[in-house]
């Protein structure tokens, strides 16, 4: 029994504790320290972290049973608490003491079942009280303190009567009462005792309760400000008596119409709402369900109303009406198949005639203060428009006449209507104005919407004389040839140009040329590659650009840079943008600049690795950096072989010409005829023993031999280095080096030398035949390459002064040049 009791203590606490911390998160601050939200952070407590000087509180959807005394912190300068859905059974006595300068108190959708008799009390300062679906019975609530009150607002709960408590006869700031959807079914003269003693300007909100009964006299001499009894009644019949009953009542606005039974009904009665004419109205707005075969009268009871709102009926036709105050007129969702004719009504300033079916329109005639006309959507055709339909209305400042079938305008449509400010005709088909400048007189126009109207703009007086418009919309149309350059140089004040779907490639700069206020450029769903237009100097007052849907893959680094100061919204969506790592610069830049695009997190690329696209901040960056630095590296490396290789091939012509000489075979070398006997390697000095002494018992000795000098023989113009292969070497059968000191020290004869030997191994055969005109010391030799191992293996001749010697040493240089190996 003890343990039970110790555990029956424990868990209790453990409960309280838990829901005095709570486990939801923080809240939000919204605007400085005014407003804080909590909405939906699973909290069971008012957060510490809130300052006091809080004004406005959103603590929605948490969790908070029961509102004690201390469970607000001092929070005196709150105005506004919200507590929708917030689980509240119960409210103790001084529950709101620390928040008590509250002005706006929000309980919805609370399951409160118990209500202490001074809980709402303390907040003396109170003027809105939302008490919406919390299971209300009745309006016997204690709160006869709050003498300020001035919105109660009741709706979706349980209620059957409209009656105030007695108190309530105080509340002198009283103005609304909202009751909507409860059980109201009966309105009774008792109900209104206390609403007809506060003599206020109120508003009384019944919409969506099942009236069935309305005793007569309920609202007899009573001035209302609102009446709202839409969706209010039972059935058809319940409507037509309850409005009977309500004879007597003054009221500025009434609201009424589809029942809670919403089906079509079809009547046979043209006085079913005759009750309206007791019924003393300013404003009247009217859902229809009720459909009739014939004329009704449903104007009659209208005539000094100031403003009709018809929606939502079966109305075919309207009998003519004196109305004689009547400034608004709006009929939406009709089946009428003629705007009525409201000529003469001088107190007129505003007809709206929407959503028909084929409706003829005569025209409008003597209305002097008319000043809004929509007759949009209605699937009218006019001819000769629109003079002759709006002759008699000077002071009209907005013509709506979109989406209706086609118009055809004649050359001053609007003369007359110098005062218009806005014109609509978006989805209708026109003429002329693409043609002729038919809308010059329009001074005063500001607004206008040709959008999807199957213009084809051909001349550049489209939209001569319209110095005052700042808003064009043109989207749906084309353009003939280079219009665009011409076709808004007049428009200086444009401040919105909407030219999307007009299959647009390319604009000129000179588009915008004078339109220095233009703001707002709309070029979704076009052609355009490129955008090099905004670099146009007269497009600083740039906001807001959109080519989305277009065909942008790249815009230039040079355009970027350029781009408007006050560019503050991007939109370049839905374009072939392409994530290359040669287009890294665009997409760092729109990475950047992530601020300006409105759906900055969509903008699709596609790379060369997937035809599927990727988001551009998904994009690998840095793997176009580590590419880039390879592929600078690695030109770097190719530029610096190319020099070196160039500068390799520079200094070693004559080698790698020779050893390209080398590699054209062996064989192709044989097949060429030799044009000399031998080819004569030898210094310049050593040139006079050469001439007197080699050429002279040689070339002229029997048989002659015929000798290859460089001197001599060499084709002029020639590179030196061609003459020494082709003439020399390759052109001789055999190669007689003349040795010497002026040898060993010349570098045109080492060279001449190595070449030969490299020849010589190619062939396979000792085609060298050397002369020692003077000794040269060992260690000389051995600069020649080759040369002093050449002499070690090969026999030579050596030139001497003694006659005798020289004699054997013609004979054997003859036979050594003569013979064929």
């Amino acid at each position: 029994m003890s343990v039970f009791c110790i555990y029956g203590g424990i868990l209790p606490l453990m409960f309280f504790i838990l829901i005095q911390n709570g486990n939801g998160e923080e809240c939000t601050k919204v605007i400085n320290n005014q407003h804080y939200s909590c909405e939906g952070r699973n909290l069971t407590y008012i957060p510490t972290s809130i300052p006091s000087s809080v004004e406005m509180l959103d603590f929605s959807f948490n969790w908070l049973p029961s509102l004690q005394k201390d469970l607000f912190p001092p929070l005196y300068d709150l105005q506004v608490l919200d507590l929708t859905r917030c689980q509240i059974q119960h409210i103790a006595d001084d529950a709101f003491h620390n928040v008590k300068n509250v002005t706006t108190l929000i309980l919805t959708g609370n399951p409160i079942s118990y209500t202490a008799p001074d809980s709402l009390n303390t907040l003396y300062k109170l003027q809105t009280l939302v008490i919406v679906d919390i299971g209300l019975l009745s309006l016997n609530i204690q709160f006869n303190n709050l003498t300020k009150l001035q919105e109660l607002k009741a709706g979706t709960n349980k209620i059957q009567t409209i009656a105030l408590p007695p108190f309530m006869i105080n509340f002198k700031d009283f103005r609304v009462l909202d009751l909507h959807a409860n059980n109201i079914s009966s309105l009774q003269v008792n109900h209104t005792a206390v609403l007809r003693q506060m003599k206020g300007n109120i508003t009384l909100i019944l919409s969506s309760n099942p009236i069935l009964h309305i005793e007569p006299g309920v609202f007899k001499d009573m001035y209302l400000k609102e009446l709202n009894i839409q969706g209010a009644f039972v059935s058809f019949d319940a409507m037509r008596y309850g409005l009977q009953a309500l004879n007597g009542l003054n009221v500025e606005k009434l609201m009424m119409g589809s029942y809670r039974l919403v089906k079509l009904i079809t009547v046979s009665d043209a006085d079913h709402l005759a009750g309206l004419c007791l019924i003393n109205f300013k404003e009247i707005y009217l859902w229809q369900r009720e459909c009739s075969n014939f004329q009704t009268n449903l104007f009659r009871c209208m005539a000094n109303a100031t403003k009709i709102f018809l929606k939502k009926g079966c109305m075919r036709s309207i009998q003519y009406v004196p109305f004689h105050q009547l400034k608004e007129l709006y009929i939406g969702s009709h089946i009428l198949s003629e705007i009525p004719d409201l000529s003469h009504v001088h107190s007129l300033e505003k007809l709206v005639v929407v959503d028909n079916k084929a409706a003829l329109f005569r025209g409008l005639h003597d209305t002097p203060k008319l000043q809004h006309v929509d007759l949009s959507r209605n699937q009218m055709t006019f001819r000769d428009c629109c003079y002759r339909y709006f002759g008699g209305v000077p002071n009209v400042r907005h013509i709506n006449l979109s989406l209706n079938a086609n118009i055809g305008l004649n050359v001053k449509p609007f003369s007359g209507n110098e005062l218009i400010e806005e014109l609509d005709f978006h989805h209708t088909n026109l003429n002329t104005i693409g043609q002729f400048g038919i809308l010059e007189n329009l001074k005063n126009l500001k607004y206008l919407d040709l959008s999807y109207t199957r213009i084809t703009f051909s001349s550049y007086l489209s939209f001569h004389g319209l110095r005052s418009l700042k808003i064009l919309k043109i989207a749906g149309n084309t353009f003939q040839g280079n219009i665009l350059s011409y076709l808004f140089e007049n428009l200086t004040a444009l401040e919105v140009l909407d030219m999307s779907h007009c299959g647009i490639d390319q604009i000129p700069c000179k588009a915008f040329i004078n339109l220095q206020k233009l703001s707002q450029i709309l070029l979704s769903h076009n052609n355009l590659m490129v955008l090099d237009f905004l670099t146009c100097p007269n497009l600083q007052s740039l906001t807001r650009l959109a080519v989305d849907q277009n065909s942008i893959s790249l815009i230039k680094l040079n355009t970027l840079q350029n781009l408007p100061a006050n560019l503050s919204v991007f939109d370049i969506s839905s374009n072939p943008i392409r994530c290359f790592c040669n287009q890294t610069d665009f997409i760092l830049w729109i990475m950047k600049h992530q601020k300006i695009f409105p759906q900055y997190s969509n903008i699709l690329c596609k790379t060369l690795l997937s035809d599927s696209k990727i988001r551009v901040i998904d994009f690998d960056i840095e793997g176009c950096v580590h590419i880039r630095r390879l592929t600078i590296v690695l030109c770097i490396c190719a530029v610096t072989f190319v020099v070196f290789i160039s500068i390799l091939t520079y200094k070693f012509q004559f080698y790698l010409r020779y050893g390209y000489i080398l590699l054209r075979g062996y064989r192709a070398s044989r097949e060429q005829e030799c044009s000399y006997d031998a080819f004569v390697i030898y210094s310049s000095k050593d040139e006079p023993w050469v001439m007197n002494e080699l050429v002279e018992n040689l070339e002229n000795g029997s048989p002659p031999i015929q000798l290859c000098l460089h001197v001599r023989d060499f084709e002029a113009g020639k590179a030196i280095t061609s003459n020494i292969i082709d003439e020399g070497i390759m052109g001789s059968r055999k190669i007689i080096v003349v040795v010497s000191k002026h040898f060993i020290e010349s570098s045109w004869c080492r060279f001449e030398f190595e070449v030969a030997q490299s020849w010589l191994v190619m062939q396979g055969n000792a085609n060298i035949i050397i002369i020692i005109l003077e000794d040269v010391e060992e260690e000389k030799s051995k600069k020649v390459f080759g040369l002093h191992k050449h002499l070690k293996n090969n026999t030579y001749l050596k030139w001497s002064g003694n006659p005798i010697n020289n004699m054997r040493f013609w004979i054997r240089l003859r036979k050594a040049v003569i013979t064929r190996k």
